[in-house]
């Protein structure tokens, strides 16, 4: 077989590697989507206190911290059988809100939107954030600029550093907020939902007025129909720091909701060995392999599996835009996976909604952030939604609540076997008898994986059993004196 590597893939958190298989005939045979890392973090954080992991975890990731430093305290506040005040519940949200501004504009204008705005076969040189700033002016690199700058404000002012938090703790936040400092943030929020308005806008005008570009969103090359799973409230709106995990099946039809303490009775995870990452599927539909549809427990848990999953936004600007994105594809659910990157500009507008909605609460600069943990701690879970998908931190401690056992389900190991079914498919489709291989075609087919925004820093959670090694023993003079090699 003729075998096409895109190794490493690009614009992308974490590392990875496409192989495409090709038979006698030109055809694609076969991909694998092999992430080359392990990290570890289920097994290094055994031994710990429960209260250090808020600080721990999201050292996962450079990337989403906060998404981990929120599933830890919840799952923390979980062990210690403990509610928060809801002041603090508001500080979290409001921190996780502005977070989730930050990392929605990082994907859709230096990840995801070269390929738009630039166009998927444009010289790999301008193909970037660099050609999007050039293209669109420098004014709109401002804005963005200005757009992380405010989120990582409002993340330190509540969350004690930009990159890292450190005030969510088992029990409540360590630290409020003034009114002064609320004032502050809401005028930040303010800015922010005019940038998500004009984020849509550009969209709209760059992504949906070009006819190629909607032709690709709506073919067959990147639509594979499958289960979605999003966390939503009560009314059954998306929510991305607390509710149910609701379940919906390829034709849209809700399979039922469940609450993050009952996860192990829905999912369940998959391994293969020749991958460092898990496969997670629907337990009560089975593992039917790299399949679509009704019948295979593969599931996604992106920003367009949100929107499938629930009845709506929970913002009003959010909702009209949330309902004009199904009106124009033609319903739900919707299964072009490439019209995530849109449902990410919409979740991007709630975020900044939400991000007012909470800094003009009352409750938010109250004193009582915090009650003190006071029975035994024995075992919890804690979810959120993190930007890639549901987050999942399962805790089990003894009776000094040192940690016993560990389990994470991450937002991108939700996603792997979508992802890699998507690579396949794209692969399929653009790679056939007679093609010649541009690099633009193989941008096409990383196009597939791109649009969940993965993140393989903190993903990677299956060790095989035989971990390849290499080792260059050179001399004072760099030359290579011996390798050495294990399963490689």
């Amino acid at each position: 077989m003729e075998r096409i590597s895109i190794d490493p893939i690009t614009r992308l958190e974490g590392h990875g590697k496409i192989e495409i298989f090709l038979d006698a005939d030109g055809n694609v045979a076969n991909t694998y989507f092999q992430i080359p890392e392990l990290r570890g973090f289920e097994q290094f954080c055994v031994g710990r206190r429960v209260e250090d992991m808020p600080i721990i975890t999201n050292r996962i990731c450079g990337v989403c911290p906060e998404a981990h430093h929120m599933a830890s305290a919840k799952a923390g506040d979980a062990v210690y059988h403990v509610d928060p005040p809801r002041t603090a519940k508001l500080l979290r949200e409001l921190l996780y809100s502005a977070f989730y501004v930050t990392d929605h504009t990082t994907h859709f204008y230096a990840l995801g939107g070269p390929d738009f705005v630039m166009g998927p076969d444009a010289p790999v040189a301008e193909r970037n954030i660099l050609g999007v700033v050039h293209k669109v002016g420098l004014e709109v690199a401002s804005q963005v600029l200005q757009a992380r700058k405010y989120g990582h404000t409002v993340i330190e002012m509540i969350g004690g550093r930009k990159v890292h938090p450190c005030t969510s703790i088992p029990g409540g936040q360590t630290r409020g907020i003034n009114e002064e400092e609320r004032a502050e943030i809401l005028k930040m929020g303010r800015w922010a939902i005019e940038f998500a308005q004009f984020s849509l806008k550009l969209f709209t005008d760059v992504v949906l007025g070009n006819q190629a570009y909607v032709d690709l969103i709506l073919g067959d090359a990147y639509k594979i129909p499958m289960h979605y799973i999003g966390t939503v409230d009560k009314n059954n709106r998306v929510n991305f720091y607390d509710g149910d995990i609701s379940v919906v099946d390829p034709d849209g039809k809700r399979l039922g909701k469940y609450q993050a303490k009952d996860y192990g009775d829905w999912i369940a995870e998959h391994v293969e060995p020749w991958t460092y990452l898990k496969f997670p599927y629907l337990k009560k539909i089975g593992w039917k392999g790299f399949e679509g549809g009704k019948d295979s427990g593969v599931y996604s848990a992106t920003p367009l599996a949100r929107l499938n999953a629930s009845d709506g936004m929970a913002t009003p600007l959010a909702q009209a835009e949330y309902e004009k994105f199904f009106e124009t594809l033609g319903g739900k659910p919707v299964h072009h996976q490439l019209a995530t990157h849109w449902a990410r500009l919409i979740e991007l507008l709630y975020a900044a909604e939400r991000w007012v909605e909470l800094a003009t609460d009352a409750e938010i600069t109250s004193d009582q952030f915090r009650i003190p943990v006071t029975e035994k701690p024995t075992e919890g879970v804690g979810c959120v939604e993190a930007p890639r998908g549901t987050l999942i931190h399962h805790y089990w401690t003894d009776e000094r609540g040192v940690l016993t056992k560990v389990n994470l389900i991450v937002g991108t190991t939700n996603n792997y076997a979508p992802i890699s079914m998507s690579i396949k498919k794209a692969a399929q489709n653009f790679i056939k008898q007679g093609t010649v291989v541009t690099e633009g075609l193989l941008n096409r087919v990383e196009m597939a994986f791109r649009s969940y925004d993965p993140c393989f820093g903190c993903a990677t959670h299956s060790l095989p059993g035989q971990m390849p090694l290499e080792v260059k023993i050179t001399n004072i003079q760099g030359d290579t004196v011996e390798i050495l090699r294990q399963f490689c």
